[in-house]
This record gives structure tokens, C-alpha cells and sequence, in this order.
């Protein structure tokens, strides 16, 4: 056998929001994977560790959750408006495949840092002192996302006092913009609800007919209510992913309703598509201890959520679910809006397994048709390590 020596590109490690990945600059990669492609799966399948049958990653910069399993390709981007364009890539862990199919919103936070640091925006618009505007194109969703950097002495500002919960330190706050929300999704006709209601009566063989409200906005999510499935919204991650029976029910609910919002064609599809859409449960505000240990009150929310990803209940909540949180809520008559009293508001605060979260939106009927201009919320991100990752020189099965 031929041994070849490790071939070694620049790399970013960082922490955006509760999740952590690997980033680059499209430039640095090796050829074969600066465009879409084979290669360029395998190259981040190798750098991530998968696929990988014990589950673990070990040989690889994954942590083998789907919070770690991420990577990230960030450019120069020649669309008017706008700094970079941004492609995430959720890596399967025990599976041989790359899931680009949606956005990642806690990494999303990391992306202005990361390009100001890489040196992918324009020096005349970095302030010595303040909040540098990063105009981002999210290229798998065809969305803008404005974050707005904190900078001090003309470097990125990456400790502070703000807490987010799931994150154990504090750090600096980044606010980002997720400007008109509304995912345009293969197959869903780019509206907020591709069924065209608010809440529909969604058939899951095995588990019911379950009301569900199916809505794109921040990622394709599914939102059922806790209690018809037998939960009530302040379950920790043990209660459901160490229960193999309620993880086969999460992923039918999903498939079949991945086939209503038309994302998919039949639910045999939904295994080569894991990121997309994610599913989630709501219920009204009730006291609880998050996984921290810290006390949750009821009278300091106004729901629970809690939300599947990659097949497993998430640590605390995924960016872009927020997104789609804070969207439905906005919008009377949604499961999410219902959950949280009803009624016309901007903003809700939702606890989750990890603690709260705060996420503003505004929507209004247009033509008969619901539109959320933008979704706010506020993150943190920290470069964790940089330098070099080292891939083996056969990481090209396609060359």
C-alpha cells in the first residue's frame, strides 16, 4: 500500500452560538473542493471524522453531536450588497454524506468574526472603535443575514459580559438580522406555510393524526404540541434520546411531514436528509430545572420548545429553529403562537433544555399572505483554535 503524507490546509476552529465547527476560506481549499461535488464531501468528511461507525469521531475535529458535526466554506462575495457569501455544511456522523440542505443560525454568529479575522472584508469598514456591519449571503437558503460585530481597537471584540444559555462562559454579543426569514426551500414554492395553513392535520402512521404547524422560515421546522405526543415541554436530553422507540416516532413525524411541506417526495427520502426539517414540541410556560441546574420560572417565559436535530433532542436550541420560533410566534393562530397565549407579539422569550432564549420578528398579511420582513436575536462566538487542519493524502476517493 502507498502511503501518502498528510496534506495540511488552513483552518479556523470556532464556537458560534451553541454550536462549534470548522471554518475556511474557499481559497485555501484544495481545487477539487472549491466547488460543489464528491470531493468536496469527502474532504469534510474527512476533517469532521465520518463517517464513522462508533459514533465518536475520534479520528476527526467532530465531537460527535450534531452541534459539532459543522463546517463552514466563507468567500468574498460578488453579489451587490453584500461582504460574504457563507455555505454550511452539516456533516453526517456515522453515515457517509454531507447534509447542505439548510442553514446553521448559531454558526452564523461566528461568520462576521471569522471573515473580519480572515481578511475577507474591506479594512475601510472595520470602526477602530464599535460595531462593524458584516452583510452575509447564505448560500444554501439564498437568505441575508447583517451581523453586527463588536469591535475594539480595529479587532474583534470576543469576550464581554453576555450570557447565552447552553454557552457555560460569557462572551461578546453579536446581533444578527435574519432578513425575510421565509425559507425558499426545492419544492415548498418559497412560501412560509407550503401547505397554505396555519395549522394542518398531519397523518403519521404508527403515531396519529397530529395538528402541526409546518412553516419556513430560519429552517423548515415541523411544530407539534407536547402533550398529544405524551410530553410536556420541560424534558431534558435524557428523557428522549436514550428512548429509542420516542426517536423512531420524532423521525416518522419528521419524514411525513418533511412529504406534506414538500421538501421530499416519500418518507424514504429523509434518511440522505437530516438537517432539514427539524421538529420540535411546544407547550406553555411551566417551571423547570434546566441541564445547568439553574431554576427556569413559568412566570419568566412565555413557552416551552423543544427541538429535534439530526435525530437527537438538541442541548439547548438551534439558531435557525429559534428563527422559525420567533417567526410563528409572531403569527396568531400558529401552534407556537397558541402556546404562548395567543395573540399579536414581537417577541418571545422560550426556555429550552439549556435555559432561555429571547427572539424578536414581525409579521404582516400582505395580499392575504403572512411576511416576516426580519427575525432578531443575539449570539456569541469565540475563535477557539487556528492554524491547520491535517487531512490524510488520500482523502480524494474521486480523483
Amino acid at each position: 500500500m502507498v502511503s501518502l503524507p498528510q496534506i495540511r490546509i488552513p483552518a479556523t476552529y470556532m464556537r458560534g452560538g451553541t454550536s462549534k465547527g470548522v471554518f475556511f476560506r474557499l481559497q485555501d481549499l484544495p481545487e477539487a473542493a472549491q466547488s460543489p461535488g464528491p470531493a468536496r464531501d469527502a474532504l469534510l468528511m474527512r476533517v469532521i471524522g465520518s463517517p464513522d461507525p462508533y459514533g465518536k469521531q475520534i479520528d476527526g475535529m467532530g465531537a460527535a453531536t450534531s452541534s459539532t458535526s459543522k463546517t463552514v466554506i466563507v468567500s468574498r462575495s460578488s453579489r451587490p450588497g453584500h461582504d460574504v457569501d457563507y455555505l454550511f455544511g452539516q456533516v453526517a456522523i456515522d453515515q457517509p454524506f454531507v447534509d447542505w440542505s439548510g442553514n446553521c443560525g448559531n454558526l452564523s454568529a461566528a461568520v462576521g468574526p471569522f471573515a473580519i479575522s480572515a481578511g475577507l472584508i474591506d479594512p475601510a469598514r472595520i470602526p477602530r472603535e464599535g460595531v462593524a456591519t458584516v452583510r452575509i449571503w447564505q448560500a444554501n437558503i439564498g437568505k441575508t443575514i447583517v451581523s453586527h460585530v463588536p469591535i475594539v481597537d480595529g479587532m474583534v471584540k470576543e469576550t464581554g459580559d453576555f450570557e447565552l444559555d447552553g454557552v457555560t462562559f460569557p462572551a461578546a454579543e453579536i446581533m444578527l438580522e435574519f432578513m425575510d426569514p421565509a425559507a425558499e426551500e426545492e419544492g415548498g414554492g418559497g412560501a412560509m406555510f407550503p401547505t397554505g395553513n396555519l395549522v394542518d392535520d398531519l397523518e403519521v402512521p404508527g403515531v396519529g393524526t397530529l395538528q402541526a404547524t409546518m412553516i419556513n422560515a430560519g429552517i423548515p421546522t415541523i411544530f407539534v404540541n407536547a402533550d398529544v405526543i405524551g410530553y410536556t415541554g420541560t424534558e431534558l436530553q435524557e428523557a428522549i434520546n436514550g428512548d429509542p422507540k420516542a426517536l423512531a416516532m420524532f423521525e416518522t413525524i419528521r419524514a411525513y411531514g418533511a412529504v406534506r411541506m414538500g421538501l421530499i417526495q416519500n418518507v424514504d427520502e429523509a434518511a440522505r436528509r437530516q438537517h432539514t426539517p427539524k421538529v420540535a414540541f411546544v407547550a406553555p410556560p411551566a417551571s423547570y430545572t434546566a441541564s445547568s441546574g439553574k431554576p427556569v420560572r413559568a412566570e419568566d417565559i412565555d413557552l416551552l420548545v423543544r427541538a429535534l436535530s439530526m435525530g437527537k433532542l438538541h442541548h439547548a436550541m438551534m439558531g435557525t429553529a429559534a428563527v422559525a420560533i420567533g417567526t410563528a410566534a409572531a403569527i396568531p393562530g400558529t401552534l407556537v403562537n397558541l402556546a404562548a397565549g395567543g395573540g399579536n407579539r414581537q417577541a418571545v422569550r422560550f426556555g429550552h433544555p439549556s435555559g432561555t432564549l429571547r427572539v424578536g420578528a414581525e409579521a404582516e398579511q400582505v395580499d392575504g399572505e403572512w411576511v416576516v420582513k426580519k427575525a432578531i436575536m443575539s449570539r456569541s462566538a469565540r475563535i477557539l483554535m487556528e492554524g491547520w487542519v491535517r487531512v490524510p493524502g488520500d482523502w480524494n476517493p474521486v480523483a
